[in-house]
């Protein structure tokens, strides 16, 4: 069924700070990337089928005697934001708007097997990428 006038759509949230449930046995680090792996947050590494969530708005620890899976959550940010360049696989000028991929929680690279998209290469900065993570 489609609109036939007006609605007045309530906004939950600006869609850029989300809370998510920690995985048991998890640290993840401020500022660091943050991907999704089965419903619940992990520090970014490399890894096949993950889904990055943002970068970290604060440091958890869901280690401890009572870090079962979603003990705790963690405030994520979604938008802009400068990580290290692979050594290896690095980012280049050539490779601005085109996907980047996770090497781990501070670092991106361009290589796609065996890891998961960290975003969209916007610019370099130095040795950092600006990326916007999706």
């Amino acid at each position: 069924m489609a609109l036939t006038s007006g609605r007045n759509t309530v906004e939950i949230s600006d869609g850029k700070t989300l809370i998510l449930p920690v995985k048991a046995n998890t640290k993840i680090y401020e500022g660091g990337i943050v991907m999704i792996d089965a419903g619940f947050a992990v520090q970014g590494k490399t890894a096949a089928d993950l889904i990055t969530a943002g970068r970290a708005e604060e440091f958890v620890d869901n280690t401890g005697a009572g870090g079962v899976n979603g003990a705790k959550t963690i405030k994520i940010r979604r938008g802009v934001f400068k990580y290290n360049n692979d050594t290896t696989d690095p980012v280049t000028e050539a490779d601005i708007l085109k996907e980047c991929y996770v090497l781990d929680d501070e670092t991106v690279t361009m290589l796609s097997t065996g890891t998961s998209k960290a975003g969209k290469v916007l610019g370099l900065d130095n040795d950092q990428v600006i990326v916007e993570l999706i």
